[in-house]
């Protein structure tokens, strides 16, 4: 038998190739609808907003329960309440006349300047008279003459009357015939009539002359009142017209020591002001100073000013030491209404809620309270509230006495820092 021979080279057996393992694809799943992905979202926002509402409240509940709460507090008094309207208006004179030039020419002189004290019927400016002068003697002039023809005329009418009278009778006789006692009855007519016309002329004459006249005296440029001028419009050798429009020469206060203050009240606040009302003001002029004075007129024309609607309202003021002066720009306030010597607290203490205690009041919204601090605790104590001037308010019952001390407000010490913190409030 027949031994195999070895050889050099070793024998190579067949390889087979690698497996490859492929992944096998997840089934696809059919895609929600639009209308379920967006419910989705907004479910997780809003439980995500929840879950902040819920940590802040966590943390506001952790700091109120730790630290120390102190409260600001103000005192029960027993005053006045009053509710106000607030309006700016300006000092006037109660009368100021204005003077005026009913014609027109050149101021000749002055005599009156600012703060002159005049009475009635003194000269205050006088215009160049001299042609006005020269219309009243031409005026005067035809009054004479026209006075003269009347006299001629008169004589002419008695001869006219003699003529008459005498061919009258010399017709009675058949002396002188008809045509001629006609015409001296014509004559006598005619004679009759003209003394008539020249007395109607004279009558115009003397109109004439006194129209002149009036021009005349309008040269003298009087004072109408007694008072005094608080302005001065012309200067002398000026030319003023009075062809158009009547220019205006001084104004006259008639009585400084009497003013009034011309105020401009809202459409919405004019409801609750009448004669009679209280009123106080101020000027920038005597800032420390109050002025009282009283409404004497509210006035129905309305005032439309950038589609805002005001009426004046007129409040007068005695003036007797002269501080008060026209013009001046007055803060004022009207009293509407007034309670006198009553149980009040500052309406800020109205609207305190202190943190973390359940609101009083049994359900009840409209019934107002405050927070009295009583043996270091608030306090919840039920009253009726009045009158409100938004800095006190009225309390008409309620068991509260002046001295009490009531809450308007609190802050909150924390242990670690030991600095005011205020309150967030919900």
């Amino acid at each position: 038998m027949n031994k195999p021979v070895a050889t050099g080279a070793a024998r190579i057996e067949p390889v087979a190739p690698p497996v490859v393992l492929v992944p096998k694809a997840p089934p696809v799943a059919p895609a929600a609808p639009v209308g379920l992905r967006i419910r989705k979202t907004w479910l997780i926002a809003g439980a995500a907003s929840l879950a902040v509402l819920v940590g802040i409240g966590i943390v506001w509940w952790l700091s109120s329960s730790s630290g120390n709460v102190s409260y600001t507090t103000a005192t029960v008094t027993k005053g006045a309440v009053t509710r106000t309207v607030t309006a700016t208006g300006t000092v006037n004179p109660v009368l100021t006349i204005i003077v005026g030039s009913y014609i027109s020419g050149v101021i000749q002189s002055l005599e009156c300047d600012f703060n002159t004290q005049v009475k009635q019927g003194q000269v205050c400016a006088k215009i160049d008279p001299r042609p006005y002068q020269t219309v009243v003697d031409q005026n005067k002039a035809n009054l004479l003459q026209a006075k003269a023809q009347l006299e001629k005329d008169k004589a002419a009418l008695v001869y006219a009357k003699l003529t008459y009278d005498r061919y009258e009778g010399l017709g009675k006789t058949s002396a002188a015939s008809k045509d001629a006692v006609d015409n001296a009855r014509g004559a006598y007519d005619q004679a009759v009539a003209q003394v008539d016309l020249d007395q109607a002329i004279i009558a115009q004459r003397d109109a004439q002359l006194a129209a002149a006249q009036v021009n005349l005296d309008y040269t003298n440029i009087i004072s109408p009142v007694d008072g005094t001028v608080v302005s001065r419009n012309v200067t002398m050798g000026q030319t003023v017209a009075a062809s158009f429009q009547t220019p205006t020469l001084f104004l006259i206060a008639t009585d400084l020591t009497k003013m009034q203050v011309d105020t401009n009240v809202s459409e919405s606040d004019i409801g609750g002001v009448h004669e009679a009302d209280k009123a106080a003001f101020t000027v920038d002029a005597f800032a420390k100073r109050t002025f009282d004075g009283t409404v004497t007129q509210v006035r129905q024309s309305p005032q439309t000013v950038q589609n805002v609607v005001t009426y004046d309202v007129v409040v007068s003021v005695d003036n007797s030491d002269l501080t008060l002066k026209p013009g001046m720009t007055a803060a004022t306030r009207i009293v509407i209404d007034q309670r006198n010597d009553v149980i009040r607290v500052p309406s800020q203490a109205l609207r305190y809620s202190p943190g973390g205690l359940p609101a009083s009041g049994n359900g009840k919204a409209a019934q107002a309270q405050v927070w009295a601090l009583r043996d270091g605790k608030p306090v919840a104590v039920p009253v009726v509230a009045g009158l409100d001037d938004d800095s006190f308010t009225e309390i008409i019952k309620g068991e509260l006495k002046p001295g009490d001390q009531i809450i308007v407000a609190e802050r909150r010490e924390t242990e670690s820092a030991q600095t005011a913190v205020p309150r967030p409030r919900f």
